[in-house]
C-alpha cells in the first residue's frame, strides 16, 4: 500500500515509517524538519520503499496515495511554545490540506490527535466521551484548541464526505528517536541523570503520569488505520499505568546508575494537567489493543539510545 506518513522525521513518525516498511507498505515521509529531525529517518534512505519529501503540509501536496498518517505537528511543551501561530497553522489549515488530498484519492485517514485536548481533567481516568477542561486563551491552547479543531474538521469529513477517517489521541510516549532537548519527561530526566546533572522535577512531583513505550504506540496507529472497525472512531492510546513524576525520576536515575540529585523547581507553563490516565477499553475492544513493554524494559531501551547519542555528541556521561 501506499502510505504518506506526514510529520514522519518526529519521534513517533520515525518508528511509525519503519514499521511500514517492514510491513511491506511503500512510505512517502513528509516533514519541514521545524520539530522532526532528519537524523531519525536518515538510514532509511535508499532502502527500498521508502522516499522522504521536505515539505510544510500547509501546502497542497501532489503525491498519492492509500492511507495518510497525519502527525505534523509540534507535539512538546517547548516545541509549540516557540511555534504557537505554527502549530494552530498546522493543525487547521494543514489538517485541511491532507483532508483534502485523501477525499480526493479515496484514501484512509489517520489524525494523531493528543491527550491534551482533555485538558487539566476533571474526569479520572479519560474516556473518550469525555469533552475535556481545556483553557482556550491559555499558553497551551496553540496546541489543545488546535488538535480540538483538528478532530472536529476530520469528523466534518466523515459525515459530510464519507471519509474513511479514525481519531487517535494519543498520551505520553517515549523511546528512542525523541529530540533530548524537547523538555518532555523522559527524555530530560534521563540526559540529566547520564550527564550527573540535577534531575529537574516541576512542582511537587505528585502529578501524575501513564508512559506508553513507542512500539506498543506505534502498533496501536497500524491496528487504528488498517482495522474496519475503527472507522469513524476517537480512541485513546496510551498505558494506564499510572505513576507519579517523582517516581519516574527515581526510577531513571537509578537504571542509569547516577547520582544525580532531585530538586524541584516551580512549574514554568499554566494549566499543567495533574493527572493522566487513558481509559483504554475502547482500543481493547475495537482494536484488541494494549500496551505490551514493561516500564523497566521500556526505560532501559530508551537509556540506551541516550547513552549513545550522547556519547556521539561529545557530552560527558556519568557512570554508576
Amino acid at each position: 500500500m501506499r502510505v504518506i506518513v506526514a510529520g514522519g522525521a518526529g519521534f513517533i513518525g520515525a518508528h511509525l515509517c519503519r514499521a511500514l516498511l517492514r510491513a511491506g507498505h511503500e512510505v512517502w515521509c513528509v516533514d519541514n524538519l521545524s520539530t522532526g529531525r532528519y537524523a531519525n529517518i536518515a538510514e532509511l534512505e535508499g532502502v527500498a520503499g521508502f522516499h522522504f519529501v521536505a515539505h510544510d503540509v500547509l501546502q497542497p501536496l501532489a503525491l498519492s496515495a492509500e492511507a495518510v498518517f497525519h502527525l505534523a505537528s509540534p507535539a512538546s511543551p517547548r516545541g509549540y511554545l516557540c511555534r504557537p501561530v505554527e502549530t494552530l497553522r498546522v493543525n487547521s489549515e494543514g489538517t485541511y490540506q491532507l483532508l483534502e488530498l485523501a477525499r480526493a484519492q479515496g484514501a484512509r485517514f489517520l489524525l494523531a490527535s493528543t491527550s491534551e485536548v482533555y485538558g487539566d481533567p476533571q474526569e479520572h481516568p479519560q474516556r473518550e466521551d469525555y469533552w475535556g477542561y481545556v483553557n482556550p486563551v491559555g499558553l497551551r491552547a496553540c496546541y489543545d484548541e488546535g488538535k480540538r479543531y483538528a478532530e472536529a474538521l476530520t469528523m466534518a469529513y466523515v459525515r459530510h464526505h464519507g471519509l474513511d477517517a479514525r481519531i487517535v489521541r494519543i498520551f505520553n510516549t517515549y523511546g528512542p528517536y525523541s529530540d533530548p532537548g524537547d523538555g518532555r519527561l523522559v527524555p530530560s530526566f534521563i540526559t540529566q541523570a547520564l550527564r550527573g546533572e540535577p534531575i529537574t522535577v516541576y512542582g511537587t512531583g505528585e502529578q501524575t503520569r501513564s508512559l506508553c513505550y513507542v512500539s506498543d504506540l506505534v502498533e496501536g496507529l497500524l491496528r487504528a488505520m488498517f482495522g474496519e472497525a475503527a472507522r469513524g472512531e476517537v480512541i485513546n492510546l496510551g498505558n494506564p499505568e499510572e505513576h507519579p513524576v517523582r517516581l519516574y525520576a527515581e526510577r531513571i536515575r537509578a537504571l542509569c546508575g547516577s547520582r544525580s540529585p532531585i530538586v524541584h523547581v516551580a512549574a514554568a507553563l499554566g494549566d499543567d494537567p495533574q493527572r493522566r490516565r487513558p481509559d483504554i477499553s475502547k482500543a481493547m475492544r475495537l482494536l484488541d489493543w494494549r500496551p505490551r513493554v514493561g516500564l523497566d524494559e521500556g526505560l532501559m531501551q530508551t537509556i540506551a539510545y541516550f547513552r549513545q547519542e550522547l556519547a556521539r555528541a561529545g557530552s560527558v556521561i556519568q557512570r554508576g
